[in-house]
């Protein structure tokens, strides 16, 4: 019997021993030996399209990370924002006063989000019949959704590049949403790739092929993610 158990065996509230076990019954099945991590739910995707309102959680455009704001009230062509924490609760009694065009409005990871597919373009260089190509421009996980209407087991080859969780500001694409010094970054990396992972392995073919760049910062929680946890094998 594994310590907790033995714990358990010893409370005397029989309703709460049993609800206690099932607990525990249905955490072991789902960590895994060799990777245990939270699976946080720190992410967000900007909404460009939506107006601002009162009462929205907002970001302020070019700023990198995952700072987010509240709209507490609007004047005019102004946003009074209080700031808000990680779970989009108002952290302080502080505002800022910052133009509407200045902020996009934002949605958390597990928010309902209805994406879709709009074309802004096209350039043709052949006829009907030859191959052609697409290029998203979104969130990589509301796109992985999208294409699993049309290709679920159908894709040859998966090559994805993403942050390497190295704490850096000065890259183009936001590899600082999670903190270097937060105690959590790499429970919380991961937790952003799992969700990815899960959608790009139901859109591979049996014999198709993932190819991931990484550095040494994640590779070895990668792996074992991969192999442990996702059953991708070699």
């Amino acid at each position: 019997m594994a310590k907790i158990e033995d714990l358990i065996a010893h409370i005397q509230d029989e309703r709460l021993r049993k609800a206690i076990t099932a607990e525990v019954r249905a955490l072991k099945k789902t960590k895994k030996f060799g990777l245990v991590f939270e699976e946080h739910l720190p992410e967000t995707v900007h909404l460009p399209n939506l107006p601002v309102k009162e009462g929205e959680l907002v970001a302020k455009k070019g700023q990198s990370g995952n700072d987010l704001w509240r709209v507490k009230s609007i004047r005019r062509n102004t946003a009074i924002l209080e700031k808000a924490t990680e779970d989009e609760s108002p952290r302080s009694e502080s505002t800022v006063d910052v133009s509407l065009d200045d902020i996009v409005v934002v949605r958390s990871f597990g928010d309902p989000i209805y994406p879709a597919l709009v074309p802004v373009g096209g350039v043709a260089r052949g006829g009907p019949d030859k191959p052609s190509h697409m290029l998203i421009n979104a969130d990589n996980f509301h796109a992985l959704q999208l294409l699993l209407y049309a290709y679920d087991g159908k894709v040859d080859v998966i090559y994805i590049d993403p942050p390497y969780n190295s704490g850096a500001r000065d890259w183009k694409y936001n590899n600082d949403d999670v903190d270097k010094t937060d105690s959590f970054r790499h429970s919380k990396w991961l937790s952003m790739m799992k969700k990815r992972l899960l959608l790009a392995k139901r859109l591979l073919r049996k014999d198709g092929v993932l190819i991931i760049t990484i550095d040494e910062n994640e590779i070895n929680h990668l792996g074992v993610l991969l192999e442990g946890v996702m059953y991708f094998g070699r």
